[in-house]
């Protein structure tokens, strides 16, 4: 009996956060131009590059641009702090606290 030694049959699936969590870790880049052009003659070109990775992909490769603009920086400034939040937070930490005892 022969066997195809090359060939190997995948049964293995992946899930959406699999293959989100591959494509944020690795990275993928599409890039793509569109050019609009009448008899011969270039009206508009239009060139497109989109990067889709994690932040620490992003730092790694040198694409940072969030930490310099000033623009970026006010706009998160601007956000109020949940203290509804962060309030419950912290009366559900100080509750389990007194469950778990003291700290050896």
């Amino acid at each position: 009996m022969a066997t195809q030694g090359g060939l190997k049959h995948s049964l293995e699936t992946s899930n959406l956060a699999d293959v989100l969590e591959r494509v944020l870790d690795k990275g993928v880049v599409i890039a793509g131009d569109i050019k609009i052009k009448l008899v011969d003659i270039e009206l508009l070109t239009i060139q497109l590059r989109l990067v889709i990775c994690s932040v620490d992909k992003a730092k790694e490769i040198g694409m940072d641009w969030w930490i310099q603009d000033s623009a970026f920086r006010q706009l998160v400034n601007k956000v109020p702090e949940p203290t509804g939040l962060a309030q419950r937070v912290s009366r559900l930490e100080a509750q389990l606290a007194e469950r778990s005892g003291p700290k050896a």
